[in-house]
């Protein structure tokens, strides 16, 4: 039978700033470690510390901007497109443009704190 979902965990966020984390299906919301979906809504100025974690992650922006910083430049993901970031890549979100950014991350494993390797 399928598992449904009623409503999302908040989970605690990392940055200058907080930005709204809803776990929908991962590690804590449903036991999952195979896969994460989260909803995301970070405040324009938003930024987190780089990371180089050891999962796929796939983010699809629903409304605003994020900028996603790697290693040989950056890249401006708007509403109604996506980018991927592979394991092992160096990856640093941001969301600097009025506003701010509304998305939804997938991440294969599931996100763990002790596999996003985060820059000190």
């Amino acid at each position: 039978m399928p598992q449904f979902v009623e409503s999302p965990t908040v989970i605690e966020s990392v940055g200058n700033m907080p930005k709204r984390i809803e776990e929908y299906v991962g590690r804590v919301n449903t036991g999952d470690e195979a896969a994460s979906v989260a909803r995301m809504v970070s405040p324009a100025g938003w930024q987190e510390p780089g990371q180089r974690p050891r999962f796929d992650e796939m983010t699809l922006v629903l409304q605003g901007a994020l900028r996603v910083e790697f290693e040989g430049g950056e890249q401006m993901v708007r509403s109604g497109q996506a980018v991927i970031a592979r394991a092992g890549e160096w990856v640093r979100y941001s969301s600097p443009e009025d506003g701010g950014a509304e998305y939804v991350a997938v991440c294969l494993p599931a996100f763990s704190p002790d596999t996003v390797q985060r820059d000190e």
